[in-house]
């Protein structure tokens, strides 16, 4: 079992450097995937959305575990086509029965939707839910700057976390300086890319041979001296468990700007610009 490091959020909470994402993984066979990551392998982070029709597998996969629910962090996510307040609440309590849990520990607003211009009331009704117990930190996804200056500037509370794009064909420079900045903490979605391409790159593959890594090794730990959390999907217990082995090694910085050198500007995997993006 690895033991992962902790990171404190600006609210005072802690979260593991490294989770385990869930996209797809449901039913029986997703159980007992999520189950095993916690129990045998020490992943204490586990990503869900309300769009991945997955939370009640999650919820499953707690249950059967042997791990406390105190030293969990599940997170989920709310859709934009329910970011209209009421709705918003609705659907957090909904996102809860489904997952037959108490509290989720992380919850976000999965795109902002600029056109429809609801994200400030959503964040609201995030908020409220914090105060109620049924959320434990609160942050968003995919939010460019001026978003979350703005529900800073309207609520006055500064979301936790922003998950982002995030990988080596798309490093987001500026975004990770003012996240830096400004003290919210950035998740990678996709760290890996979704791809082949980046595991077959040959700068990486040369890295990942000097370390006597895997290149997906190699991405992680570079996502991890970023200061970014990653949140890569697998349902096979050996991908799951290479993942969280890389706290036996480090990058120089030499290899960090390589790996920084990668970066495309149509690096996006789906072209997802978060200024007009809809996501519902």
């Amino acid at each position: 079992m690895v033991s992962i490091p902790n990171i404190t959020l600006n609210d005072g909470s802690t979260l593991p450097v490294i989770g385990l994402g869930t996209y797809k993984l449901k039913g029986n066979q997703g159980v007992k995937s999520i189950q095993s990551a916690i129990d045998d392998l020490g992943y204490r982070l586990i990503d869900s959305a309300y769009n991945y029709e997955n939370e009640g597998t999650v919820g499953e996969a707690v249950r059967r575990s042997s791990v406390s629910r105190e030293e969990l962090r599940i997170t989920s996510k709310l859709p934009g086509r329910y970011q209209q307040y009421e709705k918003a609440v609705t659907t957090i309590e909904e996102s809860l029965y489904r997952a037959n849990l108490d509290y989720y520990d992380l919850y976000l607003i999965h795109w902002p939707n600029p056109k429809q211009n609801l994200y400030v009331e959503a964040w609201q009704a995030l908020i409220d839910a914090k105060k109620q117990g049924l959320i434990r930190s609160i942050g968003v996804c995919n939010f460019l700057p001026e978003h979350i200056e703005r529900l800073e500037k309207e609520t006055g509370v500064k979301p936790s976390i922003n998950q982002i794009e995030l990988h080596p064909f798309y490093n987001q420079a500026e975004l990770r300086k003012w996240h830096e900045e400004n003290s919210v903490q950035i998740q990678s979605w996709s760290p890996l890319a979704r791809a082949n391409d980046v595991l077959q790159h040959p700068t990486l593959k040369e890295i990942a041979d000097n370390h006597n890594k895997s290149v997906s090794q190699i991405i992680l730990r570079w996502h991890y001296q970023l200061g970014a959390v990653s949140i890569p999907k697998s349902a096979s217990k050996e991908r799951q468990l290479e993942n969280i082995s890389i706290f036996d090694f480090s990058l120089d910085e030499t290899e960090m700007s390589m790996i920084l050198e990668l970066t495309q500007p149509n690096g996006r995997i789906n072209n997802q610009d978060p200024a007009v993006y809809e996501e519902f």
